[in-house]
């Protein structure tokens, strides 16, 4: 980490393994904590657990779509700032309805990633960030 920045919390959801293990080494490397599944089910529990800063999702999985994903969380009150992966171009009314961070299209340069993924360390309130890790840590307390 670079002074003036934080670490963040990442969701990353993608069911390709060795995508989600590159990525989440990258991001690991640069100071973020990463937890990764490779499932919507997988991806909801997770955010029903955690607070995340930001949640790098695939729109095609397994189980069912990370648009899915994100309507659930919706109907959970929950909302997580999220980067879709895709290798298929979303339709626009997917854009307009989910509102994601980004859209990032398979492949991509890890860069773009890694910028995105700034864009949003910037744009985040450390204080409040360090706040609510410490409530998901005491949260995991027996």
């Amino acid at each position: 980490m670079t002074e003036g920045t934080r670490s963040m919390a990442i969701l990353l959801v993608d069911d390709e393994v060795r995508l989600r293990q590159t990525l989440a080494r990258s991001l690991t490397a640069r100071g973020h904590q990463v937890d990764e599944v490779a499932t919507c089910q997988g991806a909801v529990a997770a955010c029903r657990g955690r607070h995340y800063d930001l949640m790098l999702l695939d729109v095609n999985l397994p189980d069912a779509t990370g648009w899915d994903v994100l309507r659930e969380l919706a109907a959970a009150g929950r909302q997580v700032p999220t980067v879709m992966i895709s290798a298929v171009p979303p339709s626009s009314r997917r854009v307009r309805e989910f509102r994601p961070v980004a859209v990032l299209h398979k492949p991509f340069p890890m860069e773009a990633l890694l910028r995105l993924v700034r864009s949003a360390q910037e744009a985040g309130d450390p204080e409040e960030s360090r706040s609510r890790m410490a409530d998901d840590e005491a949260a995991r307390q027996p």
